[in-house]
């Protein structure tokens, strides 16, 4: 499993105090072995710093340092998006636009743009990842109780698949998957784990029967009973948690309705 580098906002201070590091840091992403033209091969070249662009002094043809993301043809200061994504990234609670909007001291407009960008490129990279190795797949029920009707598995709140990766020993989480569906059966979680789960993997859940169909579809299953007494699942259950208190935090409508496809 692949682990994410993690860094302390210090750190994170350290490694880009100015906009000189953020270019220096895209510079270096995007050319690792130094600016080359893709027409000419050269590598001599000017920087436009307001518009983001290298020119080749030969063939005056100009390469943006953001194209291909969600910064390109920004107007906001780099430091700004680095700190937005540092935020975004690292606190499990969510950041609305308003949080942003104090805390970088941007307009409430700008910090809502940059969210919606950020979002949009995370839901795109989560939908070409699929999960592998050991999964944890669980379903749980997002939106205010019940009054008067079923419990459990009859609610008729919002349902959702959750699953995560984790490693051999359970000690680290890896990527997740969440997605509300409007029926929890066989059907809805096959679709599920062939769109979200490499073949090969092996995938624990509990010993509900909406599960059984699952090693017919490429990967290994352990199932656990719901009244073992262990936790075989904690990460999974970790997630759903955080993400409750997500929804909580950041949609005000949550408690009455929960939208349809949110995590998706």
């Amino acid at each position: 499993m692949v682990q994410r580098e993690r860094i302390s906002l210090l750190e994170f201070n350290q490694r880009f105090p100015s906009q000189k590091e953020c270019i220096e840091h895209l510079f270096n992403l995007r050319w690792p072995n130094g600016f080359i033209c893709q027409r000419w091969n050269s590598q001599k070249y000017g920087f436009h710093s307001g518009r983001f662009l290298y020119q080749c002094k030969d063939c005056r043809y100009q390469a943006s340092l953001t194209a291909g993301s969600v910064m390109h043809k920004t107007r906001t200061p780099l430091m700004v998006w680095f700190w937005t994504i540092f935020m975004v990234a690292c606190d499990k609670r969510g950041h609305s636009a308003l949080s942003i909007s104090k805390e970088l001291k941007i307009s409430y407009w700008i910090a809502w743009t940059l969210l919606q960008k950020i979002r949009r490129a995370m839901a795109e990279q989560d939908r070409r990842y699929k999960l592998k190795g050991i999964v944890e797949l669980d379903d749980a029920y997002w939106g205010d109780k019940d009054k008067g009707k079923k419990r459990g598995r009859g609610t008729t709140k919002s349902k959702v698949l959750v699953a995560v990766s984790t490693d051999t020993k359970k000690e680290h989480a890896g990527f997740v998957k969440m997605e509300v569906v409007k029926k929890l059966n066989q059907d809805t979680v096959s679709k599920f784990v062939k769109e979200n789960i490499e073949p090969g993997s092996k995938i624990q859940t509990d010993d509900l029967n909406i599960y059984n169909a699952l090693a017919d579809l490429g990967v290994e299953h352990e199932q656990y009973p719901l009244v073992s007494g262990e936790k075989p699942l904690p990460w999974v259950h970790i997630i759903i948690s955080n993400a409750k208190t997500f929804l909580l935090r950041n949609i005000p409508s949550f408690r009455s309705k929960t939208p349809t496809g949110i995590f998706r």
